[in-house]
């Protein structure tokens, strides 16, 4: 018995269980990819998949809908996968563990994936159904959203006759989306030299942060354990000497890291030094996010003494001084729509290789020239390190619609079944519809989903019934003319 067999609606949740039950993060769309062309096939549906293994699915229009425009329903593919340290499952190999938890599914340890999961489930039932009343449909699955989004930057979208696009990639019932920022990922390299020194080797990790998406929570002041790992090594070098062997931390650079290294060598009578100035960061950190991370702790774990490759003094000082240096966070809120962060950028994935460090940031604006402007800041820190900066998955913002109809027809059906009106959001995270925009011209698009808490973290939530919910919304929208 699947664990999703009984809950309503069954013939969404069956294929969201089935898509949870492949591995599906970014790069590893393959899989699901081929699951979503067998259903196509079982269906006798024509289908297209190219060489990045997106998907496009196409149902003829039902009695009655023949001369009605066709629509597009758009989700990706991919999920962020983070797993909690515990966690024995291999999110490349394995399908998810999922549970029930009063009106929301979860999954055991790890990341849901309801973003987005659930739009592709969503899409999968409207394509299987025989009872329902639409026009054409048009189901587009992109790949490696996550990453930059470049599914929806490569897929060729020639073929499709639709001019309304339903991208269900959005966490709360009833906030409809009509424009977003843009973005990039700026990897900022230093080179690093190392040489052999003797001493006490220490572990140091900072972990139990909350963490997040780095777009829809940004705003909310939760600490980086990147930047914050590397406040405490400039700390620290005030206070006593000590080599740098190693940082890591993040896994993915939209999602705000919870937890980062670092391996350092003190001499091996300093280790009380070192646990004084340890214990005074942690305790000012725990000041500082008692609201936003009450659960922070920067540990530590002694090693055998011995000989280590260090970093040399000169490479040391560049990755601290670039790592403390780099902007990080929120840099300029909007002064058009109260509330909503205009410029930003999130230091996601931080790795050591045997010749350089890398820090890999998540850059949004809804403003272009904001955005090549911090991208250029970041050049000139990171060079007058040393170093070198690669730019890569370049999206462009989504501009909001004057007129939609698109947009009046879901406002006024959203008001005839639930009483109320939707609320009308600009974001600063990026969904895919400026790229599918720069695609099709005069397209009009609306982004919307069911309630989702925890995006992009192992606390990952799908409501269940603001699923169902939506799910009938859905059907109502499709069925307008």
């Amino acid at each position: 018995m699947s664990v999703l067999e009984n809950v309503e609606p069954k013939e969404v949740f069956r294929y969201f269980e089935e898509i949870c039950n492949i591995p599906h993060g970014s790069y590893n769309e393959k899989e699901v990819s081929n699951y979503c062309v067998a259903f196509a096939k079982e269906h006798g549906l024509e289908v297209i998949q190219d060489s990045l293994f997106n998907v496009i699915i196409k149902k003829p229009a039902t009695s009655g809908y023949e001369n009605v425009p066709a629509i597009i329903i758009q989700g990706h593919l991919d999920m962020v996968c983070e797993k909690e340290s515990g966690s024995n499952i291999d999110m490349t190999k394995e399908g998810l563990r999922l549970k029930i938890n009063g009106d929301y599914v979860e999954a055991e340890g790890t990341t849901l994936g309801g973003d987005d999961g659930i739009a592709v489930a969503y899409a999968l039932a409207v394509l299987a159904a025989d009872n329902l009343s639409h026009p054409a449909i048009e189901a587009v699955f992109t790949i490696a959203e996550e990453v930059g989004m470049e599914g929806a930057a490569a897929i060729d979208l020639s073929s499709l006759k639709g001019k309304k696009l339903l991208n269900i990639d959005s966490e709360e019932e009833g906030v409809f989306l009509t424009s977003c920022a843009g973005g990039a990922r700026v990897n900022c390299s230093v080179p690093v030299a190392h040489e052999e020194k003797h001493g006490q080797v220490i572990e140091v990790r900072l972990h139990g942060l909350k963490g997040g998406h780095s777009g829809v929570e940004i705003n909310r002041g939760r600490a980086n354990s990147n930047t914050l790992l590397g406040r405490f090594l400039m700390e620290l070098e005030e206070k006593m000497n000590y080599e740098l062997v190693e940082l890591a931390g993040g896994s993915k650079d939209n999602a705000i890291p919870r937890e980062s290294n670092a391996t350092i060598l003190i001499a091996e009578d300093a280790f009380d030094l070192f646990e004084k100035s340890r214990k005074e960061c942690l305790t000012n950190y725990q000041n500082e996010y008692s609201v936003s991370d009450a659960s922070i702790q920067l540990s530590a774990e002694r090693k055998a003494c011995g000989k280590c490759m260090v970093f040399v003094r000169e490479s040391k000082h560049n990755a601290i001084m670039l790592l403390n240096a780099l902007p990080n966070g929120i840099q300029k809120m909007s002064m058009h729509v109260e509330g909503l962060v205009e410029t930003s950028l999130n230091l996601g994935i931080m790795t050591t290789e045997e010749c350089k460090i890398t820090f890999s940031y998540a850059v949004r604006s809804s403003v272009s020239s904001e955005k090549d402007n911090l991208i250029a800041k970041m050049k000139y820190l990171t060079n007058y390190a040393g170093g070198k900066v690669e730019v890569t998955g370049n999206y462009p913002g989504w501009e909001y619609k004057e007129e939609s109809k698109l947009r009046e027809d879901m406002i006024r059906i959203y008001e005839e079944m639930y009483g109320k009106k939707p609320e009308i959001q600009a974001i600063h995270a990026g969904v895919e519809c400026g790229l599918i925009s720069d695609k099709i011209q005069g397209i009009d698009c609306i982004s919307f989903g069911p309630d989702m808490k925890n995006v992009h973290t192992t606390e990952e939530q799908l409501s269940i019934s603001s699923t169902e919910r939506v799910w009938e919304y859905i059907k109502r929208v499709i069925a307008c003319k």
